[in-house]
């Protein structure tokens, strides 16, 4: 499904056990307090973010991530490309991505129709279809949840609220794979199209969401932080953040309400199966293009654009290499690979180690 897995799984777990109350119950519990985290931490970023410490220990943390997007590019691999053509899924999906900017939600709905053509349609297995007047009225109500406060805020005038509901709930739908997925395009069109955020300022809003409780999707959360803020200071960030919240996990609980009655019918359906399973592989070669974009943006002060017709390919500047990047990121790979230690900790590793080199320079 598109949106957080971890908080959708925990959604779903809930409603096993105790039906929707269940459900909400467990995936508010999951989200809000790295909820809560986020915003204090977006507050004291737009305070602090620019002193020159603070940017010294962001560093290690950025340094930090790199390590981490690759570490999860390997789990994912591992567990999705067991077959010859889900590595070649993965291939072609990198190279639409890295070499032709293809927008993220194409290349998942075309591994999704490649994986339903694939399947073979004769290995079904019997399941009871759920009732069909429960799921219409559940859609019904949880769109109407999802949707009616971003038409309250257009026919109140607030454009730059009703922009970012519109973009994240547009990003609801096609977020397959988590925030490591969608990120590269995330950060497209939020840099390039609405000019809410920097680059720069996006891996910082990643570095932050990896050092939070919850899902990483909240990311999304510091993001909307920064949009609101700077059109209506602390106050719009904070009515941006509680905009982007609101259609960044309430589509996860009509996903989860509607659908999860279905799933062993889902899984009975060799098409369904066939899609999803080819949507994961797709997405690995997405990770494997973010991997280098946090490595080239984070290790490399100058990175260049190559166009020639279609094709476009993001390079970095080798003579701009930042040898206290590389060193910090090395730092991170010991660490998490070799030494095994705990995320929070190697953040706080890296981070502190970012500092001293600082105070030492």
């Amino acid at each position: 499904l598109p949106g957080p897995e971890a908080m959708q799984l925990a959604t779903y777990s809930g409603w096993r056990l105790r039906g929707v109350a269940g459900g909400l119950l467990a995936g508010l519990m999951f989200v809000l307090p790295g909820a809560l985290v986020m915003a204090i931490l977006a507050v004291l970023y737009t305070a602090y973010g620019q002193v020159p410490f603070v940017e010294a220990v962001f560093i290690g943390i950025k340094a930090t991530v790199i390590v981490v997007v690759i570490q999860a590019l390997f789990r994912l691999a591992k567990k999705s490309l067991k077959a010859t053509d889900r590595w070649v899924i993965a291939l072609l999906s990198f190279i639409a991505i890295f070499g032709f900017a293809v927008p993220f939600p194409a290349i998942v709905i075309m591994a999704g129709l490649y994986g339903a053509l694939r399947a073979d349609p004769r290995e079904v297995h019997h399941a009871q279809m759920p009732d069909h007047p429960a799921t219409v009225r559940t859609v019904a109500i949880w769109l109407t949840l999802w949707w009616a406060p971003i038409a309250l805020l257009w026919a109140s005038g607030a454009e730059r609220l009703t922009e970012i509901g519109l973009f994240f709930s547009k990003l609801a739908v096609v977020t397959f794979g988590g925030a490591y997925a969608v990120l590269a395009y995330m950060t497209q069109r939020v840099e390039s199209d609405y000019g809410w955020v920097t680059t720069e300022q996006m891996m910082d809003g990643l570095g932050l969401a990896e050092t939070t409780p919850g899902p990483l999707i909240l990311v999304t959360e510091f993001i909307g932080y920064l949009a609101g803020f700077g059109a209506a200071g602390v106050a719009g960030g904070i009515a941006a953040i509680l905009v982007t919240l609101w259609v960044t996990f309430v589509p996860s609980f009509l996903w989860i309400f509607a659908g999860a009655p279905y799933l062993d019918w889902i899984a009975s359906r060799p098409r369904l199966s066939g899609a999803l399973s080819t949507i994961t592989a797709a997405v690995v070669g997405v990770i494997l293009n973010l991997s280098l974009w946090f490595a080239m943006h984070v290790l490399f002060a100058k990175v260049s654009v190559l166009t020639a017709g279609q094709l476009s390919l993001t390079f970095p500047r080798v003579t701009s290499l930042d040898p206290i990047a590389l060193g910090l990121a090395v730092l991170a790979a010991v660490c998490l690979f070799l030494l095994r230690l705990g995320l929070p900790l190697v953040l706080a590793v890296t981070g502190i180690a970012g500092a001293i080199i600082f105070g030492l320079g």
